[in-house]
């Protein structure tokens, strides 16, 4: 039977205790995590959220109904102990936990709470699927690794408050329920009960009010926002997430990205004891797409992409002649030493990795000590092979593969490929973090989908001064006062300055095909603002479930999120999303097929 704590206070946590603390009264509380029973004395490691702590039952310190009761505790009860600190020696020592210099002999206990076999060990080490886990959320988050990288995640939000206070930036909240705007990802949209037939939209993000609080005066804001955002979901993403979210009055782009290098620096030192070197490098977008086929380039190894297009000009290969006829490109990338590393089934394991990124093939050259192998061989003339190798750089042992086909299939195979070839070959050395900004971002892209061209970050980001003439004439051509911060391959945020004139964010949604009132009707609320003295301003914002993965070291954000959504944005603890009662819906003014609520 559950006992209640009847005034008993928890003196500190397991782990604040030490050999400083022999002879002490503690007060302890937490979970069952190892039993053993030896006979006369029964031994526990007791875990909270700071870790865990060896307590000790003896039989001839408690009374007989007490040490009875000791012995039928099992894993995962929760208990209150009440005993003495003691010094462990010689082999008693545990070098492998925090507190194995010491030990808590029991005097008094309580069992607050007993437990049923858990679905799966609560350990690091347990094999148990995401899919059970995920189920079991709550056991999960027990795991000493789920509560470092929580514990971790709330150091950064904690280190971001401090540091953005300190720099003069409020915290002010945004709304939630907003006005729905459908300008890049879908809205999860949210029925008025009120005002029938009509619907809030969740927050993409807090972008227009952060640009009307810079409007209304104060400057510099910053805000820990939940963001929402109904689109497919990958690794990273999920459809309710978390941003560092900020903006400044009165600033340019080297002033934004000045305050944020400050603060990652502050950041890096903080949680993982390592400096970054100021200021950060920068890349121009079209030099990230050319060197790396990303605008989100790791730079911890080389393997850049080489242009080999114009070399192959006059071949009389097929292939080659079709792609550069249809203004296409042929590039390729360099594996150092890696010929007699790869074996032909591997390499074809390659092929089949660029065709998911719609490449249709991979060329291969190897170039090992008993010459040159390479199915390309009887399509180029000796002189063109040879001037690939000059230019690529391929050396003896050196293997390199080539992608001729649309340009951006060409970059989005072969970065993609880089990456991967560098951890199958352990190019990257651990514990390296490799910062930089990407710079220059095309303001707009063609959606072939959408007939017309959208904003590459959203309608609200500057033109560079000298691209202002072309917002007309060449769409395509014109750059982004855009700014993207890398690390490892992974974007951890992004911002731009913004416009803060009436007439030029009129001529951007004109770029956008908006006509002047589709404009009004979806964003008139900012024009009409922009009358009455909009400051120069700009921001940015990170993504901090993205940021906490990689700080942590891991790879997926829902190590890092207490509950995450899976694959389909649903949440397997709670069953979310579920139909609702019919009376619910005709509140709503909402009616649903039964067969849609069953789907």
């Amino acid at each position: 039977m559950s006992e209640l704590l009847n005034g008993w206070k928890r003196t500190c946590y397991c782990t604040e205790l030490s050999k400083e603390n022999a002879g002490q009264e503690v007060v302890l509380m937490g979970w069952v995590n190892v039993y053993r029973n030896l006979g006369s004395l029964i031994f526990i490691q007791l875990r909270d959220r700071s870790g865990l702590i060896q307590i000790v039952f003896d039989k001839n310190a408690l009374s007989e109904a007490d040490y009875e009761k000791a012995a039928s505790f099992r894993t995962e009860y929760v208990l209150a102990v009440k005993g003495i600190v003691s010094e462990r020696t010689g082999n008693m020592v545990n070098p492998n936990m925090k507190t194995g210099e010491i030990e808590i002999l029991v005097r008094e206990f309580k069992m607050l709470s007993a437990s049923e076999t858990t679905p799966f060990e609560i350990d690091d080490d347990c094999n148990a699927n995401e899919a059970l886990r995920l189920r079991y959320r709550y056991l999960d988050l027990r795991r000493p690794v789920m509560q470092k990288n929580l514990i971790m995640r709330h150091q950064i939000a904690h280190i971001a408050r401090n540091y953005f206070a300190e720099n003069g930036f409020l915290e002010i909240e945004t709304p939630i329920l907003t006005k729905s705007t459908p300008e890049g990802a879908r809205d999860y949209l949210v029925p008025s009960r009120v005002h029938p037939g009509c619907f809030y939209a969740l927050p993409q993000s807090p972008q227009l009010f952060k640009q009307l609080l810079m409007l209304s005066g104060f400057d510099r804001y910053m805000q820990i926002a939940r963001c929402f955002r109904d689109e497919d979901l990958r690794a990273d993403r999920q459809p309710d997430f978390t941003q560092i979210d900020l903006e400044m009055s009165f600033v340019e782009e080297d002033d934004v990205m000045e305050v944020n290098e400050r603060f990652l620096k502050r950041l890096f030192k903080e949680m993982l004891d390592y400096d970054v070197q100021l200021p950060l490098p920068r890349l121009p977008y079209s030099e990230a797409m050319g060197r790396y086929g990303s605008d989100k380039p790791d730079t911890r190894f080389g393997m850049e992409l080489c242009d080999i297009t114009d070399l192959l000009k006059d071949s009389a290969f097929t292939v080659f002649r079709n792609v550069i006829e249809s203004s296409g490109s042929i590039e390729c990338i360099v594996a150092k030493g890696a010929a007699d590393t790869l074996s032909r089934k591997e390499i074809d394991q390659l092929t089949e990795f660029v065709k998911g990124y719609n490449a249709k093939g991979l060329l291969w050259i190897s170039n090992k000590d008993d010459g040159i192998h390479s199915p390309a061989l009887k399509h180029m003339t000796e002189t063109e092979l040879q001037s690939v190798m000059d230019k690529a750089g391929i050396e003896k042992h050196d293997i390199a593969f080539i992608v001729a086909d649309k340009i951006s299939v060409v970059k989005a195979s072969l970065g993609a490929l880089r990456c991967h070839l560098a951890n199958k070959l352990g190019l990257i050395r651990p514990g390296q973090y490799n910062l930089l900004w990407v710079t220059d971002f095309p303001l707009l892209e063609y959606s072939e989908e959408e007939g017309r061209y959208v904003a590459m970050h959203h309608p609200f980001t500057s033109p560079k001064d000298e691209d202002l003439d072309k917002l007309e004439s060449e769409p395509g051509e014109v750059r982004a006062k855009a700014y993207d911060i890398i690390l490892n391959g992974v974007e951890l945020g992004g911002g731009s300055i913004r416009i803060h004139s009436q007439d030029l964010q009129k001529r951007m949604f004109r770029a956008l095909g908006f006509t002047e009132e589709q404009a009004q009707e979806r964003f008139g609320f900012l024009l009409n603002a922009f009358k009455y003295g909009a400051p120069p301003h700009g921001g940015m914002a990170y993504g901090l479930d993205r940021l906490a993965m990689l700080i942590c070291g891991t790879d997926s954000i829902r190590d890092v999120i207490a509950f995450p959504k899976v694959q389909n944005a649903s949440c397997p603890l709670t069953g979310a999303p579920d139909t609702v009662d019919a009376k619910q819906l005709k509140e709503l003014h909402i009616a649903c097929t039964e067969e849609e609520r069953r789907s």
